[in-house]
């Protein structure tokens, strides 16, 4: 095969190793660490400081600053937390992917195939699901370093070739340009990690004399600038489609990585003596890795000083560029809260759907009100409101169970986020239920009113008792699907049978009002056909009640608001 074909292949396959590596060990370490997403998260809504420590912290974890940025979009666009916030989280997620340069620094070329082998052991001979996932992270990592050993390995021929030589001198001594190539690379990887992991390979090479870089310190500062402004791509592509609050947080991760690239480009040759003062001496060759990945580190690290401080600021320029337009009308069947691009991180995701749920209930629990109201009537004209209503909780149950479906095909929940997505399906079903016995019970009553069926008094008196009983077990069954703790099982499992006395009373004192002639024995069929609504409407309240008592409760997925 053709020298430089080799090359260029040997090149795109490291590079495919490394990528395919290091979204493997991203994965893994998301199912490892679990519910400690949530922990992580929960610190976003105290101030910004903590916001940059979280989101610092998530990125450590997902080893993928995207992937948190992304999060962090989507949950501004759900409303889940605020602008401050997010941008806070932004920050904090610059700082935590220098993690992955400052691993790639590490010199255990020695160790790949041991490190493959221990985790490929661990995965392949144990049950437990955590202990794998470990097991997939450590093989993962090899993975990770068997690219990075790949690419360095057929850059070297590079070294020696005059006209690559002279081009890289270019670069090196044009720092725009050089910052060009870096956002080029990125734009094109979608992955600053990776790009970064290839500058700090090709850095390593030495030049013609064998001993010094054949790039250099002061040439690899401006391409990792270009990095920086590359890896905000993803979240501009992220965010269209999204909330305004959304598409402002992509806008102020740009500001963040270009004010830094158009602050540190005029001082390049200080940075880089600064960053040699305080790296780890040795040959050029063999300590550029560890001073690319450092560079990397204090220059994210100094511009979140500097915008932490002015995050105000940030929030006005943001505001400024992306200003409020005309509100649109909320369409009540589609969800608000579920976004696609974070299905890949389940601990965030399952807050959204348990928050969209939520949504829904209230929904629900208006239509419920509703057809209450509908009972007291003489007459019904129309119910074509109510109706409408029960047709957008429909769609919005049919949205919510798509996107649950969508999270157990992705692969990534644990078997612990696999049971809780399963309640949540459960919680849903019993929810959506409500709406639509309610719709029906709405109909009888419409069907009274066009057949001029009589009641009773006595009857629409029981009727509206057993409707406030139901009530009451409806909203507190959600109370404690948002984890109140006032709520106790018992008590809704007495009401449960409070309304099986007065079904069985009313049931008895129909058949009494017929043999009396007060009421007519027609009216007996569409009078028990609302008894049985009102009896499978118990048995949801009652079913959400026991998921709640299971341990799934709305509030242990949801994020503390302010």
């Amino acid at each position: 095969m053709n020298e430089k074909i080799q090359i260029i292949f040997g090149l795109l396959g490291g590079l495919a190793v490394f990528i395919y590596g290091m979204n493997m060990m991203s994965e893994c370490l998301q199912k490892a660490a679990g519910d400690k997403m949530k922990s992580i998260l929960a610190l976003l809504t105290k101030n910004p400081l903590l916001g940059v420590l979280a989101g610092a912290l998530t990125t450590a974890v997902l080893q993928s600053s995207s992937a948190t940025t992304v999060m962090a979009i989507g949950f501004v666009s759900a409303g889940l937390m605020n602008l401050p916030q997010a941008i806070s989280i932004i920050f904090g997620a610059n700082i935590g992917t220098t993690m992955t340069a400052q691993i790639i620094a590490l010199k255990i070329s020695d160790y790949i195939y041991v490190i493959i082998f221990i985790g490929f052991l661990i995965s392949f001979v144990t049950k437990s699901e955590k202990v794998k996932s470990i097991g997939q992270t450590i093989f993962a990592f090899g993975l990770l370093f068997l690219g990075i050993e790949t690419m360095g390995d057929v850059m070297k021929p590079l070294a020696s070739s005059p006209v690559f030589t002279d081009l890289i001198g270019r670069v090196a001594h044009i720092p725009v340009l050089g910052v060009a190539v870096g956002t080029f690379m990125t734009l094109v990887v979608q992955s600053s990690s990776a790009t970064i992991a290839v500058l700090q390979n090709f850095a390593s090479q030495p030049g013609p004399d064998g001993v010094t870089s054949i790039l250099g310190l002061a040439g690899a500062i401006p391409i990792l600038l270009g990095d920086n402004i590359g890896t905000t791509i993803t979240a501009l592509l992220a965010s269209i489609g999204q909330s305004k609050d959304a598409k402002r947080t992509a806008v102020a991760h740009c500001i963040f990585n270009i004010s830094g690239c158009v602050l540190f480009i005029w001082f390049v040759k200080p940075f880089a003596a600064l960053i040699q003062n305080i790296s780890p001496k040795g040959p050029e060759i063999e300590a550029i890795s560890r001073q690319i990945a450092n560079a990397h580190t204090v220059f994210n690290i100094t511009m979140t000083l500097i915008w932490v401080c002015l995050i105000k600021l940030m929030v006005k320029i943001v505001m400024t560029l992306i200003p409020d337009g005309k509100k649109g009308v909320e369409d009540p069947g589609s969800p608000i809260y579920l976004d696609e691009n974070i299905i890949s991180q389940p601990a965030a995701a399952l807050q959204l759907v348990a928050k969209e749920i939520f949504r829904m209930s209230d929904q629900v629990r208006d239509i419920l009100k509703k057809t209450i109201e509908l009972v007291k009537n003489e007459e019904v004209k129309s119910i074509d409101g109510l109706k409408e209503n029960g047709e957008q909780v429909e769609r919005l149950g049919k949205c919510i169970t798509e996107y649950l479906a969508a999270l157990f095909s992705s692969g990534s929940l644990t078997e612990q986020q696999a049971a809780q997505t399963a309640s949540l399906m459960c919680v849903l079903s019993d929810v959506e239920r409500m709406g639509t016995l309610s719709v029906e019970m709405a109909e009888c009553m419409l069907e009274r009113s066009d057949r001029k069926y009589k009641y009773t008094p006595e009857a629409m008196d029981e009727l509206q008792k057993s409707l406030k009983v139901l009530n009451k077990m409806f909203c507190d069954s959600l109370k404690a699907l948002q984890g109140d703790d006032g709520i106790e099982p018992g008590k809704m499992m007495k009401r449960k049978d409070k309304l099986l006395d007065l079904d069985i009373k009313m049931r008895k004192a129909h058949i009494e009002r017929v043999n009396k002639g007060k009421c007519k024995a027609s009216l007996t069929a569409p009078f028990t056909n609302i008894l049985h609504l009102i009896d499978r409407m118990g048995n949801s309240c009652i079913n959400l009640a026991d998921v709640a008592e299971s341990g799934t409760s709305m509030k242990y997925f949801m994020l503390e608001e302010k």
